[in-house]
């Protein structure tokens, strides 16, 4: 159950990351709010699937999912490149994540 709340966070990480950008500075009311709760919702799932699974485990596959993720959606939302090579950058990311969760003890 700690490996769903940890790729949950990992989630949520993706959407405080994706806020960022339309937050305009944190100058907007409601992107703001909703970028910092999204913040507070990873960080504290993130510190719950810490409970028992490896530190360096976790923290791995939370900046892994989250950075995979945003650059998806960057790719998605805001036009930026999908070279072949970025691709293959993120699939080495993705290989990671898999690894690490496959050499975990939890």
């Amino acid at each position: 159950m700690n490996w769903v709340i940890l790729v949950a966070a990992g989630l949520f990480e993706i959407g405080w990351a994706i806020g960022l950008k339309y937050t305009d500075g944190f100058t907007r009311l409601w992107p703001s709010v909703g970028t910092v709760a999204a913040m507070v919702i990873s960080v504290c799932l993130l510190g719950y699937a810490m409970k028992s699974l490896p530190v360096g485990t976790a923290y791995a596959v939370w900046v892994g999912v989250g950075a995979v993720g945003t650059a998806i959606l960057g790719i998605v939302l805001f036009g930026e490149p999908a070279s072949t090579a970025r691709l293959a950058s993120l699939a080495l990311i993705v290989a990671g994540i898999v690894g690490l969760k496959l050499a975990s003890p939890a």
